[in-house]
């Protein structure tokens, strides 16, 4: 054991081999190349296998991590990926675009001095194996289940519920108001972070397990939620958050001023051979343009690293805080910065100027004061520090909030916090009405993808208990 573990001490940490920023600028592909098997038994084996592992506390599915880094390292890799795929849905894209380094690779003990594991990197090639041996398999059921469960949502939270709850013989039904199954996963990330074949390769997947999908059917036009409670025994509403904010801002109503969701989904829509009228005609299209996103999440990096494929004369990045509050990923940033985006720390946009269109963010200097309730340094604006950015596309990526689900669905006893979110009963994830559960953003507001897998899986696991207990209920009655 001691011979094959704890190499970090002599071998150091060494991430696939990165594509130049000079040609990777010019393209969608992913940035980083595959493993080879060599190499990332390499290093899988710098694992210290230590008592307390920080990396599996940190991942919110808890991930056996050092488990299967020591199955890779011995080159055990259909072990390692059923190890791996035990506790989540969709590795390959965990590895691909959770932020590691605030999660699992940010908590390994030996990160400091000697550079943590490469977790993320690892997972995806134990599970891009796995596709390419053929060991990952369509779901069959030990035994079949009469009962029938309606999921509201073909994103991540709902793809791992419907995953979980087929394994467990439930006849499943997806309904999702856009035409592709991914949500987010196909139109809000870019290719350069998550290849769209391999979300399509888990979409067939699950058909391949028999998992009905209705795609184009928006609960509160096509259906009604009555109708779907009276259809299954049970629903899960997964539709996550789409609602973008906005700015109270002068002028931020000017063309050429657009959310960043938008945005992307028109680079995505036409990266999947569709003809955008949005692009085509050059309103959500950054080539030749100064291009200013506003915003510092993960959102916001997708937003500057598209414009720059897309030819964009500039790319500038305002954030009212600086690098270390940041909440997007640092791997991002940095990706970020080698392909020519311009960081604007602690500067916070005004008023938008222009006649026609927009053509100036008028932005303000920001001094990080004392914190406020959350612990976060309160941004305050320095008196006379006014600059003028040149804009040709401004995109706005300040976050999403729930759209009203009671008003969508028609569903007015459907009870919500006050942020907008549904209210469920944490201890069994139950909405205020009976039999109709809620997981992922929709519950917890816009979050990591790997949270809204967690919240899939658990909220399978209770959707299962409550149907166990109605039949279970039922047959005491039919026997008394």
């Amino acid at each position: 054991m001691a011979e094959r573990m704890l190499k970090f001490v002599g071998t150091p940490q060494a991430m696939p081999a990165k594509r130049p920023a000079a040609a990777r600028r010019h393209d969608f592909q992913e940035i980083y190349s595959a493993y080879a098997r060599d190499k990332a038994s390499e290093q899988a084996a710098r694992c210290s296998q230590c008592g307390v592992p920080f990396c599996q506390i940190h991942c919110p599915l808890g991930n056996n991590i050092p488990d299967w880094l020591k199955l890779t390292s011995e080159g055990r890799l259909e072990e390692a990926y059923e190890l791996s795929s035990a506790t989540n849905n969709f590795p390959e894209i965990c590895g691909r675009i959770c932020p590691q380094d605030r999660l699992c690779e940010g908590n390994c003990v030996i990160e400091k001095g000697f550079e943590s594991v490469t977790i993320g990197s690892v997972e995806k090639y134990i599970t891009d194996t796995a596709w390419e041996q053929g060991w990952v398999k369509p779901i069959t059921p030990r035994r079949e289940r009469a009962e029938s469960v309606g999921i509201v949502g073909a994103g991540p939270a709902g793809l791992a519920a419907a995953e979980q709850l087929r394994r467990k013989g439930y006849q499943v039904a997806i309904y999702d108001r856009y035409d592709r199954v991914g949500g987010l996963l196909i139109y809000g990330i870019p290719n350069f972070k998550l290849e769209k074949e391999i979300v399509q390769r888990r979409e067939k997947l699950l058909r391949d397990s028999k998992v009905t999908f209705h795609l184009e059917c928006e609960v509160g036009r096509d259906v009604t939620l009555e109708q779907l409670r009276a259809r299954h025994a049970a629903v899960l509403i997964a539709t996550g958050v789409y609602k973008a904010r906005d700015i109270a801002a002068p002028g931020v109503g000017l063309p050429g001023i657009a959310p960043a969701l938008d945005y992307l989904t028109a680079s995505n829509r036409a990266g999947l051979g569709e003809t955008v009228a949005a692009q085509e005609s050059g309103v959500l299209d950054a080539k030749g343009k100064h291009v200013v996103v506003i915003g510092g999440g993960d959102t916001a990096m997708d937003c500057v690293r598209t414009a720059v494929r897309q030819g964009a004369k500039s790319v500038k990045c305002l954030y009212r805080r600086d690098r270390a509050n940041m909440p997007g990923s640092q791997r991002e940033v940095k990706h970020a910065e080698e392909e020519g985006v311009e960081f604007v720390w602690l500067t916070a946009p005004q008023t938008f100027l222009g006649k026609d269109r927009v053509s100036h963010v008028r932005s303000v200097r920001i001094h990080l004061g004392m914190p406020d309730a959350t612990g976060r340094q309160r941004p305050q604006e320095i008196p006379d520090s006014h600059v003028n950015i040149e804009a040709d596309l401004v995109l706005k990526a300040l976050g999403f909030d729930p759209e009203d689900l009671p008003a969508m669905f028609a569903a007015p006893d459907l009870g919500v916090t006050g942020w907008g979110t549904l209210r469920i009963d944490w201890k069994n994830m139950m909405t205020s009405l009976d039999g109709v559960f809620a997981a992922g953003d929709i519950v917890r507001g816009a979050s990591l993808v790997v949270w809204a897998v967690r919240d899939g899986r658990d909220a399978a696991e209770r959707i299962h208990s409550y149907l166990l207990g109605k039949s279970t209920a039922a047959a005491r009655i039919a026997a008394e």
